[in-house]
């Protein structure tokens, strides 16, 4: 046997193996068939749609008979040039760095304190109470905020004009908006996020507490020197994964609860694509805006893992 029918045969021999596994495990990939189709059809299909940003798209002549622009850049510059461009990006930073900060800590102190607590009951209480606004919809959540901070019928103005403060227009200003924003979304997944990290926890080898606990150190101290770095690798990915969405600041959200007086603070991206784009029909500039948002999130995520890999971490 030559060196060519050695090379087909173990060929032949690997792929038997293959499909050997495959067939093996085939409950698992089966499993699995309903996300993979979900990701061709709605995650990479698209990916054909982002032509039309370098077209004049014409919805009677579809994407492949609209005309190019002219210049192909046109939709890009338009977006650009607008005069609501740094006004936009700096409020879809903003937002997003803001919620980034103020919901991961917490979510991690909340996952650590319930690692801590002895009571199986309190904990299981608190758990289930702090992830269950997760499945709520930003209308009822809105309908909640307006209960509570409307300017004129809301509880907590209702107790301030009681004290002689005044009431405080919490969803109508401009100071009080984005603390808003955060703070209810802060709340609607503080619980949720939580789960991964309580999971994470679950991981870590018990005998190093146990050796913690023989060298003298205290709660406090094993949550510093272990529990933290033994979950130090699930927060750096997760940080890695939201940076790369760091220009979609919550278009739901906002677009739910903003208003024309709070868009100097509120206006992000995607509710300005929104109206510019989409409730105008112009389809070529919403797609340019979004490949513009996809390649500034791929680049982010690149610096982010490269960045990650320095202290060991790292998704790829």
């Amino acid at each position: 046997m030559n060196r060519t029918e050695r090379l087909h045969a173990k060929k032949g021999l690997i792929k038997q193996v293959w499909l050997h596994d495959i067939w093996k495990s085939r409950s698992l990939y089966l499993m699995l068939l309903p996300a993979v189709v979900w990701y061709l059809v709605f995650k990479y299909l698209p990916i054909y749609g982002l032509i039309i940003a370098f077209k004049d798209y014409d919805i009677m002549g579809g994407i492949l008979a609209s005309p190019w622009a002219d210049p192909w850049n046109k939709h890009f510059i338009q977006f650009f040039n607008s005069p609501y461009f740094w006004q936009l990006l700096n409020n879809t930073f903003l937002i997003s760095i803001y919620k980034l900060v103020f919901g991961m800590l917490p979510s991690i102190v909340l996952a650590v304190m319930l690692s801590e607590c002895r009571i199986p009951f309190m904990k299981r209480w608190v758990q289930t109470i702090s992830y269950m606004p997760h499945f709520l919809s930003w209308v009822i959540i809105y309908g909640i905020m307006v209960a509570l901070f409307s300017e004129t019928s809301g509880i907590v103005n209702r107790w301030l004009s009681e004290y002689g403060s005044g009431s405080v227009p919490f969803l109508h200003s401009t100071d009080w908006f984005r603390s808003m924003l955060v703070g209810s979304d802060m709340w609607k997944d503080l619980g949720w996020g939580a789960i991964i990290y309580l999971a994470a926890i679950g991981g870590i080898d018990p005998t190093l507490y146990e050796a913690s606990r023989v060298d003298g150190a205290g709660r406090l101290r094993m949550i510093w020197h272990v529990t933290l770095p033994g979950i130090r690798n699930v927060i750096v990915i997760l940080l890695i994964l939201k940076l790369g969405q760091i220009l979609d600041a919550g278009f739901e959200q906002i677009y739910i609860m903003y208003n024309i007086s709070v868009y100097p603070v509120a206006d992000i991206i995607d509710t300005w694509v929104f109206r510019t784009g989409l409730e105008q029909l112009n389809f070529s500039l919403a797609a340019a805006v979004g490949l513009f948002k996809s390649v500034i999130g791929f680049v982010l995520v690149v610096m982010s893992n490269q960045l990650a890999k320095k202290w060991g971490e790292g998704i790829w």
